[in-house]
């Protein structure tokens, strides 16, 4: 796992940030915002409008700024964003790919840390970052707050890239898709998001890519995730038997598709490997970490 080097060239754009877009206007121009603002990069913002009215179109549009870019889908998605990122994908022009939801807010110097490691570590093809929430709500807070400080001990002490990918597959994940990098030139090779899965097609995508090409964890804040608000999973959470057929779903078609294309040898090793893991990461309490609130 993780052996591929990467040979880096001359490119203007250091970034491209793929953002589909449903029906939130205000929410999608604070994210855009959030992406501008980044320094020591050189940044374009691909906007992919998922509305068959194209709503968003004015509210982008209106920002002024060359450097974003506003696209509405053909053919709706109805709700798969992986064809929207995949879209996104091929209009690209950094060397690196950076898929931020349009709710969520890159940290300030989010971007130039990510690229830094991925020049850093050219036998690296993702870099995975912390997420800080944010809400309105203390209760939402709270709860994601405690959750993504585990989450960020884990996965700064998770050993290697196998590691990483048995945690995904047994144990849960260790990131949210606007908390990860790719190298543009690795995420045809990989096939892109896979439009099959209902949900959590973000965490098959980058555990392939974490497997195939390795990781660079890079810790510091990222993301910050808006929690509290409507999203793809809350709107399913809210009728119940559907978010639950939706998971398992997903869950069986992910873990399928490991055994299909890796062999039942490597995913049983995988599956005995979070015995191990258990053991260690529940020392991950005693480390003196904790998340920054976002700003």
């Amino acid at each position: 796992m993780g052996r591929h080097r990467y040979k880096s060239g001359m490119s203007q754009i250091d970034v491209s940030v793929v953002m589909p877009t449903y029906k939130r206007e205000k929410e999608v121009v604070e994210a855009i915002h959030s992406a501008l603002r980044q320094e020591g990069v050189q940044v374009e913002v691909l906007v992919l409008d998922d509305t068959a009215e194209g709503t968003a179109r004015q509210a982008v549009q209106g920002i002024g700024d060359a450097r974003v870019r506003y696209f509405k889908q053909e053919v709706p998605s109805r709700g798969r964003p992986a064809l929207v990122r995949n879209h996104g994908a091929t209009l690209a022009k950094g060397r690196y790919l950076h898929f931020l939801d349009d709710d969520d807010l890159l940290a300030e110097g989010a971007l130039q840390a990510m690229v830094s490691a991925l020049d850093a570590r050219p036998d690296a093809g993702v870099a995975v970052g912390w997420v800080v929430p944010f809400s309105e709500d203390p209760e939402w807070l709270e709860d994601k707050s405690s959750y993504f400080e585990r989450v960020a001990r884990v996965g700064a002490t998770t050993p290697n890239s196998a590691w990483t990918v048995a945690h995904i597959l047994f144990l849960g994940t260790l990131y949210v898709n606007s908390a990860c990098m790719v190298r543009r030139d690795y995420f045809q090779p990989l096939g892109g998001f896979d439009p099959n899965i209902p949900v959590y097609e973000d965490v098959d995508f980058y555990m392939r890519g974490i497997r195939r090409y390795g990781h660079v964890y890079v810790n510091r804040p990222i993301l910050n995730y808006r929690v509290g608000k409507p999203s793809l999973m809350h709107d399913l959470g809210k009728k119940g038997e559907k978010v639950e057929k939706s998971v398992a779903e997903s869950n069986a078609i992910i873990h399928n598709k490991y055994r299909r294309e890796h062999g039942e040898l490597e995913y049983r090793l995988l599956q005995l490997a979070t015995r191990a893991l258990k053991k260690r990461f529940e020392l991950t309490r005693y480390l003196p970490l904790k998340l920054p609130r976002a700003s």
